[in-house]
């Protein structure tokens, strides 16, 4: 059955300030509503915590801010992407020396992209993580510099996207999923929606 008919009488809700995840979303085909997120704790994490586990973590910390306006219809989507590289989160930058900082440390390295999802509605919830390995040539100074002062990309994890000019000239290879280097990986949240829908009809 497709994910369009399971979703029949229920509420879908993207809790998401990217327009990327925004757009990606609606390659499903599917109707959903934008929940706001603007708190101030929502990408706080223990210290202690293994890297691969801060996405997933991220992501049910998120949608448990919303657990009162949930229904039994309604299926809110939460999601984090970190870019782990060299042992270490490297998050959004604060400013142009940060990201220049950020993207040196990337350069001539591969680096690992792991988006964590959790998909919640009054009573159920299901969680899930993808990772893909990106790999980027050498990257010269004049290359970050004309980056950052044409595309400024201060509200990416890891200050830099893609599916812009970077991501063109400086991505060797991905292995994994090219839409979860982006912020979400719709081809597992397609099957992990259908598979949550099923399970609310029980």
């Amino acid at each position: 059955m497709l994910l369009q008919e399971l979703l029949k009488g229920k509420k879908l809700i993207l809790a998401s300030k990217s327009p990327r995840r925004r757009e990606l979303l609606k390659g499903l085909d599917v109707d959903f509503e934008i929940w706001d997120t603007n708190h101030d704790d929502e990408e706080q994490y223990p210290t202690n915590l293994p890297l691969h586990d801060v996405p997933v973590y991220l992501a049910r910390h998120k949608a448990s801010l919303f657990t009162h306006r949930l229904t039994d219809k309604t299926i809110l989507i939460t999601c984090d992407t970190v870019v782990i590289c060299c042992n270490q989160i490297l998050g959004k930058p604060k400013d142009e020396a940060e990201a220049r900082l950020i993207l040196s440390v990337l350069s001539n390295k591969v680096h690992t992209v792991i988006t964590g999802v959790c998909l919640k509605s009054a009573t159920l919830e299901r969680v899930f993580n993808v990772s893909t390995d990106v790999f980027f040539k050498r990257l010269t100074t004049e290359e970050i510099d004309y980056y950052l002062l044409k595309y400024k990309p201060y509200d990416k994890a890891g200050a830099y996207g893609i599916q812009e000019w970077i991501g063109f000239i400086g991505v060797e290879r991905i292995d994994g999923s090219y839409f979860n280097v982006m912020g979400l990986p719709v081809q597992n949240l397609h099957e992990q929606l259908i598979a949550f829908a099923r399970s609310m009809s029980k």
